[in-house]
């Protein structure tokens, strides 16, 4: 038996009208979109930049490795809405991450820590 067929049957309507108010104050307006978007942008024109910076091989993948977990981190949060969502979410997606960090780690020390 669904949702609604319950609903139906114990002559509750089959969507609640404060439904949609549980979401509403907690979404950030479309000026904090554009504010993410724009460092979003501003943090790839650094990559990029980074990219062509004359400069150790190591240190280069370290600098645009944090800076795709800052990346990662803002469009998790703030696009996908686990900033407003319940705390298990977030917890999930940073021992995602968490965990790609420590198998990298680990494959670069098992390689000799060369990443060429």
């Amino acid at each position: 038996m669904t949702l609604a067929e319950y609903r139906k049957k114990r002559g509750e309507p089959l969507i609640r009208e404060d439904a949609d108010d549980a979401h509403a104050a907690k979404h950030p307006s479309a000026l904090q979109y554009v504010q993410i978007g724009l460092i979003l942008a501003i943090i790839t024109a650094a990559e990029v930049a980074l990219y062509y910076v004359d400069m150790n091989f190591t240190l280069l993948v370290l600098l645009l490795l944090t800076l795709s977990v800052v990346k990662f981190s803002m469009v998790v949060l703030w696009f996908m809405h686990l900033k407003f969502d319940a705390s298990l979410f977030s917890v999930l997606f940073t021992g995602g991450l968490a965990l790609t960090v420590v198998v990298f780690t680990v494959a670069i020390a098992a390689l000799g820590g060369s990443l060429t």
